[in-house]
């Protein structure tokens, strides 16, 4: 029996030995800190393989390597091609073709696609729901969820007739709630020359996800919003609606769903819509517009920036705008959300003179912090109050990582050996290949680390190195050289995924390929893994598609 009271409540008896133990345990325990957790353990191995990764005897293998006439995506160790109809494991060192579909019509080209995990905590109707799945997006307004693992069609859903072309996909809320966007709608030459209006310009389609269910559809009608209308997106619950001038307008998508709601529809089951009769998210009558704006809803929030470039975040709430003027391309305001005040030290400016510009974001870590990325710096700062004035807050710079250049001094003005005094008429960019340039800054959450690519290049060989910081500190923990040769005038993408690395390149007329890498420890084996000397490579024929191996 456990200790209890004594008589008339004000006093307790004393705790079994232990007991005391007992109780912190299940206080700890009650706030999701409990030593036998699955997320504890996972944690904690994400922790060593960090430590792992970082060593300085762990180097990055290029296991094998793919080419391709068709765009590659990665997703979560699964790496498409050929439209998303082949799927290949990156896990093993060996590629392993997961499923392979046969060439399909024009009609059911994937426009878009989306990766679907299962959430945590839910039960689910079907048990192929609780594995990971594929959400694609076809040229006929098919939306499909395909397993992850076979390519097997899981659900079907038809969008709409020949009204309107969908062709993106996005997420509202991350893995909860998913948006289908169509491109804008435009009349023929023909028909505009006839006088002929067209006044909804977007559809968007709203679903929530796992199981699949059918939101409500909406249209961005030029009546409504205007005529300079020039893209439109939801997200966090935000109608966003951008204009040619530069204006971004923000609405509460929720109260607009609930104000002009004429029906709720659930999918598969039948409807009788404006005359017609049919099937919710069945051919030929797909889904209904059943969220009809009749005027214009209440506007959050409006501000002007150049190109509509609109971020936010931080803590408080700010937002990131460049003013609407060309002149001031490339400078940065920070400002707050609650009174539009910018901040102190809130123009971040770095004045490069460089082809590509440089770019600013939020922390995707939801510190609140602020990454500005330039040729050869890059800068991490935070939001802090001002002291003194707790109503105002303050840009500060966190931490910078620079990139590894000779300091060389460039003369305008030079002497020959004859005395004749030469003028140069151009000095370097910033961004000039010849010097080491920062081109590509991502984050990697379940490791914490931040990684960078930097590349030099001279001639026609450039070089390429993948870097790991310390993303609470910007310290130097790893770096990896990427062994292909990185043209700087071709398209790049390099994804980091725990002890995995890719490389996906696309060279002209339209030719894509992709280099994996991953990890090894075995210390023999350094001089190989590092080494820019071209290997021997061994050629393997899978699936009818041919492989590189080192």
């Amino acid at each position: 029996m456990c200790p209890q009271a004594a008589a008339g409540g004000k006093r307790v008896a004393s705790r079994a030995p232990g007991a005391h133990n007992v109780c912190r345990v299940l206080t700890r325990r009650a706030h999701g800190f409990y030593a036998r957790d699955a997320g504890v353990a996972h944690r904690k191995n994400l922790g060593l393989l960090r430590k792992i990764i970082c060593q300085e005897s762990t180097k990055f293998k290029n296991v094998w390597t793919t080419h391709s006439l068709s765009p590659i995506a990665y997703e979560r160790g699964r790496i498409y091609l050929d439209n998303y109809r082949c799927c290949i494991s990156s896990i093993a060192q060996e590629p392993r073709i997961l499923y392979q579909k046969p060439k399909c019509s024009k009609s059911e080209k994937i426009e878009d696609a989306l990766l679907l995990e299962c959430p945590l905590g839910e039960m689910l109707p079907s048990p192929s729901d609780y594995k990971s799945s594929l959400i694609v997006l076809t040229a006929q307004n098919w939306l499909l969820r395909l397993s992850a693992d076979s390519g097997e069609i899981l659900e079907k859903i038809y969008l709409a007739g020949s009204c309107c072309k969908f062709r993106y996909l996005s997420w509202d809320t991350p893995q909860e709630v998913m948006v289908v966007k169509s491109s804008q709608n435009k009349l023929p030459a023909a028909a505009r020359q006839a006088g002929i209006q067209q006044s909804v310009l977007f559809y968007l389609a709203v679903f929530q996800v796992l199981p699949l269910s059918f939101i409500g559809m909406l249209e961005i009608n030029k009546k409504i919003f205007g005529n300079s209308v020039t893209d439109v997106a939801v997200s966090n619950g935000i109608l966003i609606v951008m204009y040619s001038i530069g204006l971004v307008r923000l609405y509460n998508f929720q109260a607009i769903s609930e104000q002009f709601m004429e029906q709720p529809f659930d999918l598969g089951h039948e409807f009788n819509w404006n005359g017609q009769v049919g099937v919710v998210g069945k051919y030929p009558f797909g889904l209904p517009c059943n969220i009809k704006i009749t005027d214009t809803p209440p506007l959050l929030f409006e501000v002007s920036s150049l190109e509509n470039a609109f971020q936010i975040g931080g803590f408080p709430w700010h937002y990131i705008i460049t003013p609407n003027k060309k002149k001031h391309k490339g400078v940065f305001h920070i400002c707050s959300l609650k009174d539009n005040a910018l901040a102190k030290n809130g123009i971040q400016d770095m004045k490069c003179c460089s082809l590509e510009p440089d770019w600013i974001y939020f922390h995707p870590d939801m510190s609140g912090r602020i990454i500005h990325v330039g040729p050869n710096l890059i800068k991490v700062l935070k939001l802090k109050e001002v002291k003194n004035d707790t109503d105002q807050m303050e840009v500060a710079e966190d931490f910078t990582i620079v990139a590894n250049r000779e300091k060389c001094v460039h003369n305008a003005v030079t002497v020959t050996a004859s005395g004749r005094v030469v003028k140069k008429r151009f000095n370097l960019l910033d961004d000039d290949p010849e010097q080491e340039t920062f081109k590509i800054v991502d984050y990697e959450d379940e490791l914490d680390l931040l990684s960078t690519v930097a590349v030099t290049q001279i001639g026609a060989d450039g070089r390429a190195h993948l870097d790991f910081h310390c993303n609470e500190h910007g310290i130097l923990l790893k770096s990896i050289p990427l062994l292909e040769s990185w043209d700087v005038t071709y398209s790049h993408e390099v994804y980091f995924d725990k002890d995995l690395v890719l490389h996906i390149e696309q060279k002209p007329n339209r030719r894509f390929s992709c280099y994996v890498y991953q990890m090894v420890c075995d210390i023999a084996k350094d001089d190989e893994c590092s080494s820019h000397e071209k290997p021997e490579r061994v050629f393997c024929k899978k699936g009818g598609r041919i492989f590189e191996y080192i």
